[in-house]
């Protein structure tokens, strides 16, 4: 079970060069797609907050205020949807726009177990995840483990990568939905940070 999970290796690469990058030479040639079944909103208890509601698999993320929503054009038209999707990509700032700051964001994937063969838990796809993250130059940040949002269990892997005088912190929440994994991967510049953008997410139960 070797496949490596793409979405993941698109976001680690676009935050992993937003540290240094010289937007001059940033691309930005991607075709925009049309939303997949999900919905934005401004959230009524707080104004300064956008809620993204996905139906299909039952959570919502509240995205903090004024951060870059790149969900559109970071979609591989080359993907199978039924395979594979990319929920929901957002940042602190633009990925092209270089910074002296850990560039913080929100990841949220689905993808096929069918993919995976032998995969049985959510605990089994942290092997391709965890290959993928430290080939990036992630270092793990303990050993995975047991996590609840709400009622709803996941399970958790930290990773570590220094950037010189910053350290970016990531931690990937994983569960098994409606015969997809789907993957919640947050990062920012310290435990606090991932802690506030862990808060904004929610489950509820999957319709039948």
């Amino acid at each position: 079970m070797r496949r490596s999970p793409f979405p993941i290796l698109l976001v680690l690469t676009l935050v992993g060069t937003a540290y240094a990058q010289d937007p001059a030479t940033s691309s930005s040639k991607t075709k925009q797609k049309p939303e997949q079944h999900a919905t934005h909103h401004t959230s009524p208890s707080n104004s300064a907050e956008t809620l993204y509601r996905n139906p299909e698999f039952a959570f919502t993320y509240k995205m903090p205020y004024a951060w870059v929503d790149r969900t559109q054009q970071m979609q591989d038209e080359s993907a199978d949807p039924t395979k594979s999707k990319l929920l929901l990509g957002v940042f602190e700032r633009p990925p092209e726009v270089a910074g002296d700051t850990v560039n913080s964001a929100v990841i949220i994937t689905a993808e096929s177990t069918s993919t995976y063969p032998g995969l049985k838990t959510a605990a089994d796809y942290l092997g391709p995840l965890t290959e993928l993250t430290t080939s990036k130059g992630f270092k793990p940040a303990g050993d995975p483990y047991e996590f609840s949002v709400g009622t709803t269990p996941l399970v958790r892997a930290d990773f570590l990568k220094e950037l010189g005088k910053l350290t970016m912190h990531q931690s990937s929440l994983v569960l098994l939905r409606k015969g997809f994994v789907v993957s919640v991967t947050f990062i920012a510049g310290s435990d606090d940070e991932l802690d506030e953008l862990i808060e904004k997410l929610s489950f509820g139960a999957p319709k039948s």
